[in-house]
C-alpha cells in the first residue's frame, strides 16, 4: 500500500510540475539604450510574443491577455508560429488577436508553421481584418512625439525565398538614418542581421531550447541542433541587439522543462 501511495504521489508531483512549467506565464523585462533611439521614443515599450502554436492560456486566452494588459505596451510584435501546422483550428489565435489589437498596434511576421499550414490564407485574412500589420518583407514607419523609427519584417525561408534575399528586399525600403526594428522568426542568422546594421531584432523559433539545464542552457533548437547558441535572451554584437523569445506553446514535443512560457517586454531608452 505504501509503495502504491508513494508512486501516486510521485506521479502527481511530476504532472503538477510539468503543468506549471508549460502554463505558468512569466514576464522578462529588458531595457535597450542607444543614442540612435529618438528622444520621442524614450520609454517606448515593446511587448514581444512568439510561437503560440495554438496553445490557450485560460478561457479565450484570458490569462495571457491579462498579463499583456498589465504591461501597457506601446506596440506588440509577434514573431511567427501563432498557429501550428498540425492543427485546423484558428480559434486560439483569433481569441488572442481579438483582444491584443484593443491594447496596442500589432505587427506580425510569419514563421515556418504558417507557411506549412493549410490555414495560412485564412489566418492572414483574419489578421488583416482585425487590424494586424503583416510584415512580409515590408517596412512601416512608426511616429511618436513628432519623430520616426521603422519596423520591418523578414519573411520565413519556408516560403522558398532565402533570408538574404528577403533582407535585400527590405533594405531597399529602409532609411539608414532611422532606428530600425526588425522582426524575423529565425534567430540563427544573428551575424547576418548584425552585418546588415539592423538596430533591434526580435526572433523566436527556438522555444528556449525546449529543455533548459544549469550551465548548459537550452538543449535543442530547430536549425541549431543541440546546445544552441541562440535560444533565448538578449544578444549584442556591434550596434545590433537581438531579443529571442522562448515562446508560449510547443510543437512536436509537448513539454517544456525549466523553460516556462515567456512574454518579453523591451523598453527603449534614448542615450548611451
Amino acid at each position: 500500500m505504501k509503495k502504491v501511495l508513494f508512486l501516486f504521489v510521485t506521479i502527481l508531483i511530476i504532472f503538477s510540475f510539468l503543468y506549471w512549467q508549460n502554463n505558468a506565464l512569466m514576464i522578462t523585462q529588458h531595457v535597450i539604450k542607444s543614442d540612435k533611439i529618438p528622444k520621442g521614443f524614450n520609454h517606448y515599450k515593446i511587448l514581444h510574443l512568439s510561437d503560440l502554436h495554438n496553445k490557450s492560456f485560460g478561457k479565450n486566452q484570458e490569462k495571457l491577455v491579462g498579463r499583456v494588459k498589465k504591461e501597457m505596451p506601446n506596440v506588440i510584435v509577434f514573431t511567427g508560429d501563432i498557429i501550428d501546422r498540425r492543427s485546423k483550428d484558428l480559434k486560439p489565435a483569433a481569441d488572442l488577436i481579438d483582444q491584443l489589437v484593443e491594447l496596442a498596434p500589432v505587427y506580425f511576421v510569419h514563421g515556418n508553421h504558417e507557411w506549412d499550414s493549410d490555414l495560412k490564407r485564412e489566418l492572414e485574412t483574419m489578421l488583416i481584418q482585425k487590424g494586424v500589420v503583416i510584415l512580409t518583407n515590408e517596412v512601416r514607419l512608426i511616429e511618436r512625439n513628432g519623430e520616426l523609427i521603422e519596423m520591418a519584417g523578414i519573411d520565413d525561408p519556408e516560403n522558398g525565398r532565402s533570408i538574404p534575399t528577403s533582407i535585400r528586399l527590405i533594405k531597399e525600403k529602409m532609411q539608414p538614418d532611422l532606428y530600425s526594428i526588425v522582426l524575423s522568426h529565425r534567430p540563427s542568422w544573428f551575424t547576418t542581421y548584425t552585418r546588415e546594421g539592423f538596430n533591434l531584432v526580435f526572433s523566436g523559433h527556438a522555444h528556449g531550447g525546449q529543455f533548459r539545464l544549469p550551465i548548459i542552457g537550452g538543449v535543442f533548437a530547430p536549425g541549431e541542433g543541440f546546445n544552441p547558441k541562440y535560444s533565448e535572451g538578449i544578444h549584442q554584437q556591434d550596434n545590433t541587439h537581438m531579443v529571442i523569445s522562448r515562446g508560449l506553446g510547443n510543437s512536436s514535443f509537448p513539454f517544456r522543462i525549466f523553460n516556462r512560457p515567456e512574454i518579453v517586454v523591451i523598453t527603449l531608452e534614448s542615450g548611451n
